[in-house]
């Protein structure tokens, strides 16, 4: 019984399939669009970014404000959580 419904869902999932095959065709963009898009993307050259991977003050900045971004962050999701616990439970 159940195999006889599976086979009719299969048969179903096969004409979705089929029709979205044909409906769902790949397009390439024209040459202009991906030469403007490459146009507003700009991409550091390989020395620039050592440059800024060797300056390890800055880089320390930058690690201890997310670190300190994540700490206030878990401290109000505890806190929203210890209220809501209390109120609920």
């Amino acid at each position: 019984m159940m195999n006889s419904k599976s086979t009719g869902t299969d048969k179903n999932f096969e004409s979705i399939e089929a029709y979205l095959a044909e409906t769902l065709m790949r397009v390439q963009p024209s040459k202009e669009m991906i030469h403007r898009l490459r146009g507003r993307l700009h991409f550091p050259q390989r020395e620039q970014i050592a440059v800024r991977l060797r300056e390890w003050q800055s880089l320390l900045v930058v690690l201890g404000g997310v670190m300190s971004g994540l700490l206030l962050t878990i401290t109000v999701a505890r806190a929203f959580f210890h209220f809501f616990e209390r109120r609920t439970g």
